[in-house]
């Protein structure tokens, strides 16, 4: 997907989370829109996300190994929910 593509998700309201799945069958779940960072040939995502809701770390995503983005749903993502 081009950058401004992601721009769009990323800018959205209200923000619908939405799942990045990378060509090598690797996800990332973007659950708010300040969990991700959008650059020109990548975006950064953060990761290990604690209950706090902060990230313990960012993924480099390049933009040219997104195989696709699938919207979903936070309570579908959450098997205690």
């Amino acid at each position: 997907m081009s950058p401004e593509g992601i721009r769009k998700l990323l800018r959205q309201q209200p923000f619908k989370p939405f799942r990045l799945v990378m060509s090598s069958g690797k996800a990332y779940e973007v659950r708010h829109p300040e969990m991700a960072l959008l650059l020109r040939n990548d975006i950064l995502v953060g990761v290990d996300v604690s209950d706090d809701g902060m990230p313990a770390e960012f993924d480099i995503c390049p933009l040219l190994h997104v195989a696709s983005i699938e919207p979903f749903s936070l309570q579908d993502s959450n098997p205690a929910a």
